[in-house]
């Protein structure tokens, strides 16, 4: 059984561990609210520009433009996009099994990797995989060119028959304690949940649809990738909050438990003296 010393020292330590993880949690509410913020401005007009180009494809040639060349997947890239850090519960390990369900369902030779975190990125090149493309501390100042770079990779490596499928893996931000995995196609572009496009058969284009699509193939390319890597970065914040309450909240229980354990203790340890005094009295009185 601990001492009265070690229950001690063992409160003093859940104690310091409890200001860090309520520190954290503050930290990372601060950051959440910025970065909630930012997706919530982003999504509205990434889903229109989606909606338009995806109503338009379906009435084109497609070989206008190599981004919409569909054709047989013998390269298939995956973009795992995971954090930087951890402290984020199961943030970073549900992305990296999903990656790993989807790699399961093609040839390994097949597989060509795009990381962007340190924790995937770290995984991934421990187990040896082909990794094509690293990018890390992208979250500390998230900014449009950190979309653009990965887009101008991707899609140069598309158009050189380096890859001929890619898919993105991120967790998407629904609220702060509930994220979501999801798996997006990038590229090629292709006609998904049709029943979800606005009709745009009221509308006039002008020169012509073929020019547009060009126009937006590339802009839509960024806006989406900037779209994933807002959604991941809100997601993060979102699970590193949860995280450092749910830490927090162990830590008092833990406290309190341990309170419980040292009072019994102590208790024991005064109703010994008093016994070890009463019998030492009633020894000297016999005698």
């Amino acid at each position: 059984m601990a001492t009265l010393r070690e229950v001690k020292n063992r409160i003093g330590s859940v104690k310091n561990i409890r200001q860090v993880t309520r520190a954290m949690k503050m930290v990372a509410a601060a950051k959440l609210q910025k970065a909630q913020q930012a997706i919530e401005q982003a999504r509205p007009y990434a889903f229109k520009i989606n909606n338009v180009l995806r109503q338009l494809l379906p009435q084109i040639d497609r070989s206008i433009n190599p981004l919409l060349e569909v054709r047989e997947q013998k390269h298939i890239g995956l973009v795992i996009v995971t954090a930087d850090r951890g402290l984020c519960g199961a943030f970073n390990s549900r992305i990296i099994r999903q990656a790993e369900q989807e790699i399961e369902k093609y040839d390994p030779e097949q597989i060509k990797l795009i990381c962007i975190g340190k924790k995937g990125l770290n995984y991934f090149r421990k187990r040896d995989y082909d990794i094509i493309g690293e990018y890390t501390e992208f979250f500390k100042d998230l900014t449009f060119s950190n979309a653009t770079s990965i887009v101008d990779v991707v899609t140069e490596l598309y158009i050189s028959h380096g890859l001929d499928r890619v898919d993105v893996l991120y967790n998407e931000f629904k609220n702060v304690i509930q994220q979501g995995v999801v798996v997006e196609q990038f590229l090629p572009l292709v006609v998904q949940d049709e029943d979800e496009i606005e009709d745009l058969d009221e509308f006039m284009f002008e020169p012509n649809q073929e020019d547009i699509v060009n126009s937006l193939v590339p802009q839509h390319l960024n806006v989406q990738m900037w779209r994933m890597l807002l959604e991941s970065n809100a997601a993060e914040r979102g699970a590193r909050r949860t995280a450092m309450d749910n830490a927090t909240s162990n830590a008092e229980d833990m406290i309190e438990d341990l309170q419980r354990q040292y009072n019994k203790a102590r208790q024991a340890a005064i109703t010994k003296e008093i016994s070890e005094i009463v019998g030492g009295a009633e020894a000297m009185k016999e005698d």
